[in-house]
């Protein structure tokens, strides 16, 4: 397998990874203590505020950003692109969604939109990677 490949993997866990910040801290809590909520969760969600609600964007950006890498990376090894620079896109992209997560946490919306924009270009520069 490919580090493109592993890439891949990480991408799809990182939306885990903010569900897990947005819910830290109120698992073995009563829902009538604001405690998480799994019989309504999307809704439990919804009245999260400050840096759980932001945590719970980036679950939502996160997921939003999978399809266009996933396919990028399939099609340019489909496309027999140099695997080295399959290879930095991918990590790169990885890279710039740890960095907007951090970002989004921190709210830090400029720099969160400046990451955001690295990781686009990682994804749509992996369609163009073959020679």
């Amino acid at each position: 397998m490919t580090i493109a490949n592993y890439c891949i993997l990480a991408a799809c866990a990182l939306p885990i990874v903010c569900a897990g910040l947005a819910k830290s801290g109120s698992f073995g809590r009563p829902r009538r203590e604001g405690g998480y909520d799994n019989h309504n969760p999307r809704a439990w969600l919804a009245q999260l505020s400050g840096r759980k609600a932001r945590a719970n964007a980036a679950q939502a950006n996160s997921f939003e950003a999978l399809p266009l890498f996933i396919a990028g990376v399939l099609v340019a090894q489909q496309m027999n692109a140099p695997q080295g620079l399959v290879d930095a896109l991918a990590l790169g992209f990885i890279a710039a969604r740890v960095a907007y997560i951090a970002a989004y946490m921190a709210d830090l919306a400029s720099l969160r939109s400046a990451i955001w924009f690295v990781g686009v270009v990682c994804s749509v520069a992996l369609f163009f990677s073959a020679r």
